[in-house]
């Protein structure tokens, strides 16, 4: 599984990224974006949202600058893609991943 890591800002709080298995299944991998007060509380957000068993171990893979500017600038702070994008693939906001559109 792709690994994760984090970015401590400026401003004291930090952007988690982190690989994770589909939660919808199909057998691919997402990378999620968080920003939070600090990691843990980034790892509490998943938690919440029912991303049981999230843990960050290391820093392998730690967020892009796009990455970066891509959650600072999301009102909810929290966005997914594949871990590998398609070809210019954007970030989702988090909902569509754990709620995919029904019929879809």
């Amino acid at each position: 599984m792709p690994g994760g890591g984090f970015c401590k800002l400026p401003g004291g709080s930090v952007v988690v990224a982190i690989g994770l298995p589909d939660p919808a299944g199909g057998g691919r991998t997402v990378r999620v974006l968080v920003h939070a007060a600090n990691r843990a509380r980034a790892l509490t957000r998943l938690r919440n949202l029912g991303l049981r068993a999230v843990y960050l171990r290391g820093n392998t893979e730690p967020p892009t600058p796009d990455e970066i500017t891509a959650v600072l600038h999301h009102p909810d702070g929290l966005l997914w893609r594949t871990h590998e994008p398609l070809a210019q693939e954007l970030w989702h906001p988090i909902r569509a991943l754990l709620h995919p559109a029904r019929g879809a």
